[in-house]
Protein backbone atom coordinates (compact mmCIF):
# COMPACT_ATOMS: atom_id res chain seq x y z
CA UNK A 1 0.00 0.00 0.00
CA UNK A 2 1.24 3.24 -0.93
CA UNK A 3 2.16 5.69 2.03
CA UNK A 4 -0.40 8.79 1.67
CA UNK A 5 1.17 12.14 0.84
CA UNK A 6 2.20 14.51 3.85
CA UNK A 7 -0.75 16.88 2.45
CA UNK A 8 -3.05 14.44 3.46
CA UNK A 9 -2.13 13.66 7.12
CA UNK A 10 -3.73 14.96 9.80
CA UNK A 11 -2.41 16.13 12.96
CA UNK A 12 -4.21 17.38 16.12
CA UNK A 13 -3.14 17.29 19.77
CA UNK A 14 -5.20 19.09 22.22
CA UNK A 15 -1.97 19.26 25.06
CA UNK A 16 0.11 20.73 21.67
CA UNK A 17 -2.91 23.01 20.95
CA UNK A 18 -2.54 24.58 23.84
CA UNK A 19 1.06 24.97 23.89
CA UNK A 20 0.81 26.86 20.17
CA UNK A 21 -2.06 29.08 21.28
CA UNK A 22 0.23 29.82 24.04
CA UNK A 23 3.36 31.11 21.89
CA UNK A 24 0.83 32.30 19.27
CA UNK A 25 -0.04 35.13 22.38
CA UNK A 26 3.11 35.28 23.22
CA UNK A 27 4.20 36.41 19.71
CA UNK A 28 1.58 39.13 20.04
CA UNK A 29 2.56 40.22 23.61
CA UNK A 30 6.27 41.07 21.86
CA UNK A 31 4.27 43.02 19.04
CA UNK A 32 2.55 45.38 21.76
CA UNK A 33 5.68 45.28 23.61
CA UNK A 34 7.80 46.25 20.53
CA UNK A 35 4.82 49.06 19.74
CA UNK A 36 4.75 50.31 23.03
CA UNK A 37 8.65 51.00 23.72
CA UNK A 38 9.30 52.16 20.29
CA UNK A 39 6.89 54.80 21.35
CA UNK A 40 8.24 55.85 24.49
CA UNK A 41 11.61 55.80 23.26
CA UNK A 42 10.35 58.20 20.39
CA UNK A 43 8.96 60.27 22.88
CA UNK A 44 11.48 60.26 25.71
CA UNK A 45 14.76 60.55 23.81
CA UNK A 46 13.52 61.88 20.77
CA UNK A 47 12.81 60.76 16.86
CA UNK A 48 14.42 57.49 16.30
CA UNK A 49 16.13 57.22 13.19
CA UNK A 50 14.46 55.25 9.88
CA UNK A 51 17.05 52.67 10.38
CA UNK A 52 15.98 52.27 13.84
CA UNK A 53 12.53 52.16 12.68
CA UNK A 54 13.35 49.85 10.07
CA UNK A 55 14.44 47.18 13.38
CA UNK A 56 11.33 47.70 15.00
CA UNK A 57 9.33 46.57 12.33
CA UNK A 58 11.57 44.20 10.96
CA UNK A 59 11.18 42.18 14.20
CA UNK A 60 7.46 42.64 14.43
CA UNK A 61 7.48 40.81 11.02
CA UNK A 62 8.18 37.36 12.69
CA UNK A 63 6.13 37.85 15.56
CA UNK A 64 2.50 38.65 13.03
CA UNK A 65 3.95 35.33 11.33
CA UNK A 66 4.23 33.33 14.74
CA UNK A 67 1.28 34.73 15.79
CA UNK A 68 -1.24 33.83 12.36
CA UNK A 69 0.83 30.06 12.43
CA UNK A 70 0.03 28.94 15.72
CA UNK A 71 -2.98 30.44 16.25
CA UNK A 72 -4.70 28.31 13.55
CA UNK A 73 -4.96 24.34 14.13
CA UNK A 74 -2.23 23.21 12.26
CA UNK A 75 1.06 22.55 13.06
CA UNK A 76 4.10 20.06 11.76
CA UNK A 77 8.12 20.72 11.81
CA UNK A 78 7.98 22.25 7.80
CA UNK A 79 6.32 25.42 9.75
CA UNK A 80 8.14 24.92 12.69
CA UNK A 81 11.63 25.16 10.78
CA UNK A 82 9.39 28.11 8.67
CA UNK A 83 9.39 30.25 11.76
CA UNK A 84 12.57 29.23 12.70
CA UNK A 85 14.06 31.18 9.92
CA UNK A 86 11.67 34.04 9.45
CA UNK A 87 13.47 35.12 13.08
CA UNK A 88 16.65 34.43 12.38
CA UNK A 89 16.75 36.58 8.87
CA UNK A 90 14.92 39.33 11.12
CA UNK A 91 17.26 38.91 14.05
CA UNK A 92 20.49 39.98 11.66
CA UNK A 93 18.60 42.37 9.78
CA UNK A 94 17.66 43.93 13.19
CA UNK A 95 21.27 44.20 14.14
CA UNK A 96 22.52 45.06 11.34
CA UNK A 97 19.94 48.12 10.49
CA UNK A 98 21.11 48.88 14.48
CA UNK A 99 24.58 49.39 13.89
CA UNK A 100 25.78 45.73 12.96
CA UNK A 101 27.53 43.59 15.73
CA UNK A 102 28.70 46.48 17.69
CA UNK A 103 25.11 47.88 18.11
CA UNK A 104 22.86 48.06 20.91
CA UNK A 105 20.55 44.89 19.41
CA UNK A 106 23.49 42.58 18.60
CA UNK A 107 21.33 40.14 21.12
CA UNK A 108 19.05 39.76 18.85
CA UNK A 109 20.75 37.99 16.68
CA UNK A 110 20.01 35.07 19.02
CA UNK A 111 16.63 35.83 18.46
CA UNK A 112 15.64 31.81 16.49
CA UNK A 113 16.93 30.22 20.05
CA UNK A 114 14.36 32.21 21.88
CA UNK A 115 11.84 31.26 19.41
CA UNK A 116 12.61 27.03 19.41
CA UNK A 117 12.59 27.30 23.06
CA UNK A 118 9.65 29.43 22.90
CA UNK A 119 8.31 26.22 20.95
CA UNK A 120 9.15 23.80 23.05
CA UNK A 121 10.79 22.07 20.91
CA UNK A 122 14.29 20.89 22.25
CA UNK A 123 15.09 19.02 18.67
CA UNK A 124 14.90 22.42 17.15
CA UNK A 125 17.34 24.04 19.53
CA UNK A 126 21.00 22.99 17.22
CA UNK A 127 19.22 23.99 13.73
CA UNK A 128 18.20 27.21 16.04
CA UNK A 129 21.43 28.09 16.91
CA UNK A 130 23.25 27.17 13.69
CA UNK A 131 20.80 29.94 12.18
CA UNK A 132 21.61 32.27 14.92
CA UNK A 133 25.47 31.98 14.07
CA UNK A 134 24.80 32.18 10.41
CA UNK A 135 22.71 35.80 11.35
CA UNK A 136 25.52 37.16 13.17
CA UNK A 137 27.90 36.33 10.09
CA UNK A 138 25.57 37.97 8.04
CA UNK A 139 25.56 40.88 9.91
CA UNK A 140 29.37 41.15 11.03
CA UNK A 141 29.87 40.82 6.54
CA UNK A 142 27.50 43.61 6.46
CA UNK A 143 29.58 45.64 9.34
CA UNK A 144 32.88 45.13 7.32
CA UNK A 145 31.83 45.93 4.23
CA UNK A 146 30.43 49.10 5.73
CA UNK A 147 26.68 48.72 5.17
CA UNK A 148 25.46 49.12 8.45
CA UNK A 149 24.09 52.69 9.32
CA UNK A 150 26.03 54.65 12.34
CA UNK A 151 25.43 53.73 15.61
CA UNK A 152 22.57 55.82 17.49
CA UNK A 153 23.78 58.45 19.95
CA UNK A 154 24.65 57.07 23.87
CA UNK A 155 21.56 57.41 25.80
CA UNK A 156 19.43 55.54 23.14
CA UNK A 157 22.15 53.18 22.56
CA UNK A 158 22.22 52.08 26.31
CA UNK A 159 18.10 51.82 26.13
CA UNK A 160 18.16 49.61 23.20
CA UNK A 161 20.98 47.52 24.20
CA UNK A 162 19.21 47.07 27.87
CA UNK A 163 15.78 46.48 26.38
CA UNK A 164 17.24 43.89 23.88
CA UNK A 165 18.94 42.02 26.31
CA UNK A 166 15.92 42.23 28.61
CA UNK A 167 13.74 40.90 25.72
CA UNK A 168 15.29 38.01 24.60
CA UNK A 169 16.28 36.86 28.40
CA UNK A 170 12.56 37.02 29.08
CA UNK A 171 12.17 34.47 26.05
CA UNK A 172 14.56 32.27 26.61
CA UNK A 173 13.46 32.08 30.78
CA UNK A 174 9.81 31.28 29.50
CA UNK A 175 10.76 28.69 26.93
CA UNK A 176 13.11 26.77 29.58
CA UNK A 177 10.26 26.77 32.30
CA UNK A 178 7.81 25.26 29.57
CA UNK A 179 11.03 22.52 29.27
CA UNK A 180 10.88 22.38 32.73
CA UNK A 181 7.53 21.42 33.06
CA UNK A 182 7.18 18.65 30.01
CA UNK A 183 7.81 15.03 31.16
CA UNK A 184 8.08 11.84 30.01
CA UNK A 185 9.10 10.87 26.48
CA UNK A 186 12.40 12.94 25.73
CA UNK A 187 11.52 15.29 23.06
CA UNK A 188 13.60 13.78 20.73
CA UNK A 189 11.44 10.62 20.67
CA UNK A 190 8.32 12.65 20.98
CA UNK A 191 9.24 14.15 17.77
CA UNK A 192 10.09 10.99 16.31
CA UNK A 193 6.73 9.19 17.15
CA UNK A 194 4.74 12.00 16.22
CA UNK A 195 6.45 12.04 12.41
CA UNK A 196 6.09 7.67 12.33
CA UNK A 197 2.31 8.52 13.06
CA UNK A 198 2.05 11.35 10.41
CA UNK A 199 3.39 9.41 7.84
CA UNK A 200 1.28 5.70 8.34
CA UNK A 201 -1.51 5.09 6.39
CA UNK A 202 -4.52 5.07 9.11
CA UNK A 203 -5.83 7.65 10.85
CA UNK A 204 -5.63 7.14 14.93
CA UNK A 205 -7.07 9.16 17.62
CA UNK A 206 -6.50 9.60 21.55
CA UNK A 207 -10.47 9.79 22.62
CA UNK A 208 -11.84 10.89 25.98
CA UNK A 209 -14.90 9.55 27.67
CA UNK A 210 -17.01 11.60 26.02
CA UNK A 211 -15.69 10.82 22.79
CA UNK A 212 -13.78 13.87 22.27
CA UNK A 213 -10.30 14.18 20.20
CA UNK A 214 -7.28 14.52 22.24
CA UNK A 215 -4.97 13.53 19.67
CA UNK A 216 -4.96 12.69 15.63
CA UNK A 217 -2.15 11.85 14.00
CA UNK A 218 -1.98 9.77 9.85
CA UNK A 219 -4.13 9.74 6.37
CA UNK A 220 -7.89 10.56 6.95
CA UNK A 221 -10.07 9.14 5.32
CA UNK A 222 -11.41 10.95 2.02
CA UNK A 223 -13.94 13.84 2.84
CA UNK A 224 -13.07 13.68 6.66
CA UNK A 225 -11.85 17.02 7.83
CA UNK A 226 -10.05 18.40 10.96
CA UNK A 227 -12.81 20.89 11.05
CA UNK A 228 -14.91 17.40 12.15
CA UNK A 229 -12.42 15.94 13.96
CA UNK A 230 -12.29 19.02 16.52
CA UNK A 231 -15.78 18.19 17.00
CA UNK A 232 -15.24 14.75 18.51
CA UNK A 233 -16.01 11.05 16.71
CA UNK A 234 -19.42 12.34 17.06
CA UNK A 235 -18.63 14.92 14.24
CA UNK A 236 -17.52 12.20 11.83
CA UNK A 237 -20.86 9.83 11.84
CA UNK A 238 -23.90 9.93 10.83
CA UNK A 239 -26.86 11.60 13.48
CA UNK A 240 -28.60 8.41 13.42
CA UNK A 241 -25.50 6.64 14.43
CA UNK A 242 -24.87 8.41 17.45
CA UNK A 243 -26.69 6.00 19.39
CA UNK A 244 -24.48 2.80 18.17
CA UNK A 245 -21.12 5.01 18.82
CA UNK A 246 -21.77 5.36 22.26
CA UNK A 247 -22.56 2.02 22.77
CA UNK A 248 -19.75 0.70 20.60
CA UNK A 249 -17.53 3.37 23.20
CA UNK A 250 -18.95 2.20 26.25
CA UNK A 251 -18.50 -1.38 25.35
CA UNK A 252 -14.84 -0.95 24.36
CA UNK A 253 -14.36 0.76 28.03
CA UNK A 254 -15.86 -2.39 29.45
CA UNK A 255 -14.48 -5.57 27.67
CA UNK A 256 -10.65 -3.46 26.20
CA UNK A 257 -12.37 -3.39 22.39
CA UNK A 258 -15.48 -2.99 19.98
CA UNK A 259 -15.71 -2.51 16.05
CA UNK A 260 -18.38 -0.71 14.72
CA UNK A 261 -19.19 0.75 10.66
CA UNK A 262 -21.55 3.51 10.52
CA UNK A 263 -22.85 6.42 7.94
CA UNK A 264 -20.42 9.00 7.53
CA UNK A 265 -21.85 12.56 8.05
CA UNK A 266 -20.30 13.98 4.90
CA UNK A 267 -21.68 11.46 2.85
CA UNK A 268 -24.79 9.11 3.65
CA UNK A 269 -23.53 6.20 0.54
CA UNK A 270 -20.01 6.08 2.57
CA UNK A 271 -19.52 4.44 5.88
CA UNK A 272 -16.46 4.45 8.49
CA UNK A 273 -15.17 1.91 10.12
CA UNK A 274 -13.74 2.56 14.16
CA UNK A 275 -11.63 0.30 15.95
CA UNK A 276 -11.81 0.84 19.70
CA UNK A 277 -9.13 0.17 22.01
CA UNK A 278 -8.66 1.06 26.01
CA UNK A 279 -5.81 0.77 27.76
CA UNK A 280 -5.52 -0.78 30.70
CA UNK A 281 -5.47 2.78 32.39
CA UNK A 282 -8.85 3.48 30.96
CA UNK A 283 -7.34 5.33 28.10
CA UNK A 284 -9.44 5.38 25.05
CA UNK A 285 -8.24 5.16 21.55
CA UNK A 286 -9.28 4.64 18.08
CA UNK A 287 -8.37 3.82 14.44
CA UNK A 288 -10.56 5.33 11.67
CA UNK A 289 -10.55 3.96 8.51
CA UNK A 290 -12.87 3.98 4.99
CA UNK A 291 -15.10 1.23 5.82
CA UNK A 292 -17.69 1.89 1.92
CA UNK A 293 -16.04 -0.75 0.74
CA UNK A 294 -16.18 -2.79 3.68
CA UNK A 295 -19.81 -2.50 3.85
CA UNK A 296 -20.65 -2.72 0.08
CA UNK A 297 -18.79 -6.64 0.23
CA UNK A 298 -21.02 -7.45 3.19
CA UNK A 299 -24.44 -6.06 1.56
CA UNK A 300 -23.47 -8.43 -1.20
CA UNK A 301 -22.79 -11.70 0.92
CA UNK A 302 -26.01 -10.73 2.59
CA UNK A 303 -27.51 -10.96 -0.91
CA UNK A 304 -25.81 -14.16 -1.97
CA UNK A 305 -26.93 -15.92 1.60
CA UNK A 306 -30.29 -14.54 0.74
CA UNK A 307 -30.41 -15.85 -2.67
CA UNK A 308 -28.53 -19.03 -1.15
CA UNK A 309 -31.27 -19.75 1.32
CA UNK A 310 -34.18 -19.22 -1.14
CA UNK A 311 -32.27 -21.29 -3.79
CA UNK A 312 -32.10 -24.00 -0.79
CA UNK A 313 -35.71 -23.50 0.43
CA UNK A 314 -37.63 -23.86 -2.84
CA UNK A 315 -35.20 -27.38 -3.85
CA UNK A 316 -36.57 -28.44 -0.42
CA UNK A 317 -40.36 -27.99 -1.03
CA UNK A 318 -39.65 -29.31 -4.90
CA UNK A 319 -38.50 -32.10 -2.68
CA UNK A 320 -41.49 -32.92 0.04
CA UNK A 321 -43.90 -31.94 -3.08
CA UNK A 322 -42.33 -34.71 -5.48
CA UNK A 323 -42.30 -37.19 -2.22
CA UNK A 324 -45.34 -36.67 -1.54
CA UNK A 325 -46.90 -37.26 -5.15
CA UNK A 326 -44.74 -39.92 -5.11
CA UNK A 327 -45.76 -42.04 -2.63
CA UNK A 328 -49.76 -42.46 -3.72
CA UNK A 329 -48.72 -44.41 -7.27
CA UNK A 330 -46.16 -46.24 -5.14
CA UNK A 331 -48.32 -46.89 -2.17
CA UNK A 332 -50.68 -48.93 -5.21
CA UNK A 333 -47.81 -50.66 -7.09
CA UNK A 334 -46.59 -52.16 -3.28
CA UNK A 335 -51.39 -53.22 -2.91
CA UNK A 336 -51.37 -54.69 -5.58
CA UNK A 337 -47.87 -56.54 -5.61
CA UNK A 338 -49.04 -57.69 -1.51
CA UNK A 339 -52.04 -59.55 -3.28
CA UNK A 340 -50.02 -61.16 -5.71
CA UNK A 341 -47.76 -62.17 -3.19
CA UNK A 342 -50.95 -63.56 -1.60
CA UNK A 343 -52.12 -65.18 -4.30
CA UNK A 344 -55.96 -63.62 -3.23
CA UNK A 345 -56.92 -64.64 -6.74
CA UNK A 346 -55.20 -67.75 -6.99
CA UNK A 347 -52.08 -69.38 -7.71
CA UNK A 348 -49.39 -68.00 -9.79
CA UNK A 349 -46.64 -69.64 -11.97
CA UNK A 350 -42.95 -69.29 -10.01
CA UNK A 351 -41.53 -66.90 -11.94
CA UNK A 352 -44.22 -64.47 -11.46
CA UNK A 353 -44.66 -65.36 -7.73
CA UNK A 354 -40.70 -64.79 -7.54
CA UNK A 355 -41.55 -61.13 -9.73
CA UNK A 356 -43.78 -59.58 -7.24
CA UNK A 357 -41.83 -60.77 -4.32
CA UNK A 358 -38.86 -58.80 -6.43
CA UNK A 359 -41.38 -55.76 -6.79
CA UNK A 360 -42.45 -55.49 -3.57
CA UNK A 361 -39.00 -55.36 -1.89
CA UNK A 362 -37.83 -52.72 -4.38
CA UNK A 363 -40.87 -50.59 -3.38
CA UNK A 364 -40.27 -51.17 0.06
CA UNK A 365 -37.01 -49.46 -0.49
CA UNK A 366 -38.15 -47.23 -2.51
CA UNK A 367 -40.51 -46.22 0.08
CA UNK A 368 -38.38 -45.91 2.59
CA UNK A 369 -36.14 -43.42 0.70
CA UNK A 370 -39.19 -41.39 -0.17
CA UNK A 371 -40.14 -41.11 3.88
CA UNK A 372 -36.84 -40.12 4.43
CA UNK A 373 -36.48 -37.20 1.45
CA UNK A 374 -39.89 -36.32 2.41
CA UNK A 375 -38.69 -35.83 6.52
CA UNK A 376 -35.57 -34.57 5.61
CA UNK A 377 -36.90 -31.83 3.27
CA UNK A 378 -39.77 -30.53 5.70
CA UNK A 379 -37.16 -30.29 8.11
CA UNK A 380 -35.09 -28.30 5.62
CA UNK A 381 -38.52 -26.24 4.66
CA UNK A 382 -39.46 -25.89 8.72
CA UNK A 383 -42.57 -27.64 7.76
CA UNK A 384 -42.05 -30.28 10.31
CA UNK A 385 -44.56 -30.28 12.81
CA UNK A 386 -43.23 -32.08 16.15
CA UNK A 387 -46.57 -33.52 18.02
CA UNK A 388 -45.06 -33.51 21.28
CA UNK A 389 -46.40 -35.64 24.29
CA UNK A 390 -45.19 -37.31 27.54
CA UNK A 391 -44.25 -40.57 27.55
CA UNK A 392 -42.03 -43.31 28.82
CA UNK A 393 -39.02 -42.89 26.27
CA UNK A 394 -38.80 -46.69 26.43
CA UNK A 395 -41.67 -47.73 24.89
CA UNK A 396 -40.70 -46.24 21.15
CA UNK A 397 -37.41 -47.82 21.55
CA UNK A 398 -38.54 -51.19 22.39
CA UNK A 399 -40.57 -50.91 19.54
CA UNK A 400 -37.72 -49.96 16.95
CA UNK A 401 -35.91 -52.49 18.47
CA UNK A 402 -38.27 -55.10 18.08
CA UNK A 403 -38.52 -54.25 14.26
CA UNK A 404 -35.24 -54.57 13.98
CA UNK A 405 -34.56 -57.84 15.61
CA UNK A 406 -35.66 -59.54 12.23
CA UNK A 407 -32.68 -57.21 10.03
CA UNK A 408 -30.33 -58.34 12.77
CA UNK A 409 -31.00 -62.12 12.44
CA UNK A 410 -30.92 -61.73 8.87
CA UNK A 411 -27.49 -60.23 9.31
CA UNK A 412 -25.89 -62.69 11.83
CA UNK A 413 -25.56 -59.93 14.66
CA UNK A 414 -26.03 -59.61 18.06
CA UNK A 415 -28.32 -56.71 19.00
CA UNK A 416 -28.47 -55.62 22.73
CA UNK A 417 -30.43 -52.85 24.49
CA UNK A 418 -29.40 -51.85 27.83
CA UNK A 419 -32.84 -49.84 29.31
CA UNK A 420 -33.31 -48.59 32.76
CA UNK A 421 -36.09 -50.55 34.77
CA UNK A 422 -37.85 -47.66 36.18
CA UNK A 423 -39.78 -45.02 33.49
CA UNK A 424 -37.92 -42.55 31.85
CA UNK A 425 -40.49 -39.69 31.07
CA UNK A 426 -40.00 -37.12 28.48
CA UNK A 427 -41.95 -34.13 26.59
CA UNK A 428 -41.14 -35.73 22.78
CA UNK A 429 -43.01 -36.76 19.64
CA UNK A 430 -43.21 -40.55 20.33
CA UNK A 431 -43.12 -40.93 16.39
CA UNK A 432 -39.37 -39.00 15.95
CA UNK A 433 -38.23 -40.74 18.83
CA UNK A 434 -38.89 -44.06 17.31
CA UNK A 435 -37.69 -42.97 13.96
CA UNK A 436 -34.32 -41.72 15.67
CA UNK A 437 -34.08 -45.13 16.99
CA UNK A 438 -34.77 -47.15 13.66
CA UNK A 439 -31.85 -45.20 11.79
CA UNK A 440 -29.65 -45.40 14.31
CA UNK A 441 -29.92 -49.28 14.45
CA UNK A 442 -30.35 -49.45 10.93
CA UNK A 443 -27.42 -48.04 10.27
CA UNK A 444 -25.26 -49.98 13.04
CA UNK A 445 -26.67 -53.31 11.53
CA UNK A 446 -25.92 -52.01 7.82
CA UNK A 447 -21.58 -51.75 8.58
CA UNK A 448 -21.13 -54.39 11.13
CA UNK A 449 -20.05 -57.49 9.36
CA UNK A 450 -21.44 -60.75 10.53
CA UNK A 451 -20.64 -61.51 13.80
CA UNK A 452 -20.68 -58.30 15.05
CA UNK A 453 -22.65 -56.54 18.09
CA UNK A 454 -25.26 -53.44 18.17
CA UNK A 455 -25.97 -51.80 21.76
CA UNK A 456 -28.54 -49.53 22.39
CA UNK A 457 -28.10 -47.92 25.49
CA UNK A 458 -30.54 -45.42 27.07
CA UNK A 459 -29.51 -43.11 30.09
CA UNK A 460 -31.45 -40.34 31.56
CA UNK A 461 -28.62 -37.94 33.80
CA UNK A 462 -30.40 -34.76 34.94
CA UNK A 463 -32.96 -33.17 32.61
CA UNK A 464 -31.47 -34.82 29.65
CA UNK A 465 -31.86 -38.24 27.76
CA UNK A 466 -28.97 -39.61 25.87
CA UNK A 467 -29.28 -42.63 23.85
CA UNK A 468 -26.61 -44.46 22.05
CA UNK A 469 -26.28 -46.72 19.52
CA UNK A 470 -22.61 -48.74 19.23
CA UNK A 471 -21.76 -51.06 17.03
CA UNK A 472 -18.54 -52.96 16.69
CA UNK A 473 -18.35 -52.40 12.55
CA UNK A 474 -15.88 -50.91 9.91
CA UNK A 475 -15.17 -47.23 11.51
CA UNK A 476 -15.21 -44.08 10.09
CA UNK A 477 -12.50 -42.18 8.90
CA UNK A 478 -11.55 -38.83 10.48
CA UNK A 479 -12.15 -37.05 6.77
CA UNK A 480 -15.39 -38.06 6.61
CA UNK A 481 -16.54 -37.72 10.49
CA UNK A 482 -16.60 -33.89 9.51
CA UNK A 483 -18.88 -34.80 6.46
CA UNK A 484 -21.49 -37.11 7.96
CA UNK A 485 -24.76 -35.68 9.24
CA UNK A 486 -25.51 -33.64 5.91
CA UNK A 487 -28.25 -34.38 3.64
CA UNK A 488 -26.80 -37.63 1.09
CA UNK A 489 -23.52 -37.65 2.55
CA UNK A 490 -22.02 -41.12 2.80
CA UNK A 491 -18.22 -42.40 4.49
CA UNK A 492 -16.51 -45.27 3.54
CA UNK A 493 -15.81 -46.95 -0.19
CA UNK A 494 -17.93 -47.86 -2.92
CA UNK A 495 -19.10 -50.62 -2.04
CA UNK A 496 -20.34 -49.56 1.60
CA UNK A 497 -21.84 -46.09 0.24
CA UNK A 498 -24.28 -48.77 -1.82
CA UNK A 499 -26.10 -49.57 1.42
CA UNK A 500 -27.42 -46.61 2.24
CA UNK A 501 -28.38 -43.22 0.54
CA UNK A 502 -26.74 -40.83 3.36
CA UNK A 503 -29.80 -39.36 4.60
CA UNK A 504 -30.43 -41.76 7.89
CA UNK A 505 -28.02 -39.37 9.89
CA UNK A 506 -29.15 -36.32 8.74
CA UNK A 507 -32.65 -37.03 9.87
CA UNK A 508 -31.32 -37.74 13.09
CA UNK A 509 -29.53 -34.84 13.64
CA UNK A 510 -32.58 -32.94 11.88
CA UNK A 511 -34.92 -34.72 14.49
CA UNK A 512 -32.66 -34.19 17.49
CA UNK A 513 -31.85 -30.06 16.87
CA UNK A 514 -36.01 -29.70 16.46
CA UNK A 515 -35.84 -30.91 19.78
CA UNK A 516 -33.41 -28.89 20.82
CA UNK A 517 -30.92 -31.05 21.49
CA UNK A 518 -27.38 -32.31 19.72
CA UNK A 519 -25.98 -35.64 17.59
CA UNK A 520 -22.92 -36.36 18.48
CA UNK A 521 -20.65 -39.00 16.10
CA UNK A 522 -17.26 -40.70 17.98
CA UNK A 523 -15.78 -43.57 15.74
CA UNK A 524 -12.31 -44.71 15.06
CA UNK A 525 -11.43 -46.95 11.67
CA UNK A 526 -11.49 -50.44 11.88
CA UNK A 527 -12.98 -50.41 15.83
CA UNK A 528 -16.66 -49.39 15.23
CA UNK A 529 -18.94 -45.96 15.66
CA UNK A 530 -20.90 -44.59 18.59
CA UNK A 531 -23.40 -42.14 17.73
CA UNK A 532 -25.08 -40.33 20.68
CA UNK A 533 -28.18 -38.66 20.54
CA UNK A 534 -29.21 -35.90 23.46
CA UNK A 535 -32.38 -34.57 24.25
CA UNK A 536 -33.63 -31.95 26.90
CA UNK A 537 -37.02 -32.35 28.51
CA UNK A 538 -36.64 -35.19 30.83
CA UNK A 539 -39.40 -35.44 33.61
CA UNK A 540 -38.43 -36.68 36.75
CA UNK A 541 -41.23 -38.02 39.41
CA UNK A 542 -41.46 -36.07 42.92
CA UNK A 543 -40.15 -38.05 44.90
CA UNK A 544 -37.25 -40.06 42.99
CA UNK A 545 -35.78 -43.04 44.94
CA UNK A 546 -32.06 -41.73 46.27
CA UNK A 547 -30.34 -45.21 44.38
CA UNK A 548 -31.73 -46.24 41.16
CA UNK A 549 -31.73 -49.67 40.23
CA UNK A 550 -29.02 -50.95 37.29
CA UNK A 551 -29.84 -50.51 33.82
CA UNK A 552 -32.11 -53.76 32.81
CA UNK A 553 -30.31 -55.44 29.72
CA UNK A 554 -32.00 -57.33 26.34
CA UNK A 555 -30.19 -59.45 24.51
CA UNK A 556 -32.40 -60.56 21.28
CA UNK A 557 -31.55 -63.40 18.77
CA UNK A 558 -29.54 -65.15 22.21
CA UNK A 559 -26.94 -62.45 22.53
CA UNK A 560 -23.77 -63.37 21.34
Amino acid sequence: MARPSPSRSIAIDASAAGERRLAAAGAAVWLGVLAVVGLGIAFGLGPLSGALISAFAVMGIPALVTALVLGGSADGPNRRAFLLVAWAVAGAAACGLAGGLSGPLTPWCLAPVAAATALGRRRLMAEAAALAVFGGALAALAQAAGLEPPAPPEPLRLVLSLFALGSLGLALAAGLARFGRRSGVPEDARSDLEDLLLSQPHLIVSLTDEGQVLRAYGAPPHGLTEAMLLKGLGGIVAPSELQALADAMDSASRSGQSELVCAFVGDPQRFIGLSLRATRDGRLFAAVRDATAQKAQEAKLVEAKAAAEALNSGKSRFLANMSHELRTPLNTIMGFSDIMKARLFGPLPAKYGEYADLIHDAGRHLLDLINDVLDVSKIEAERFQLQLEQLDARDPLSAALRLMRVQADEAGLSLRASLPPDPVDIAADPRALKQIALNLLSNALKFTPRGGLVTMTLQAPGETLELTVADTGVGIAPEDLQRLGRPFEQAGDTKQRAKGTGLGLSLVRGLAELHGGEMVIESRLGEGTSVTVRLPGVVHPPAEAAERPTAQVIAFNGGR
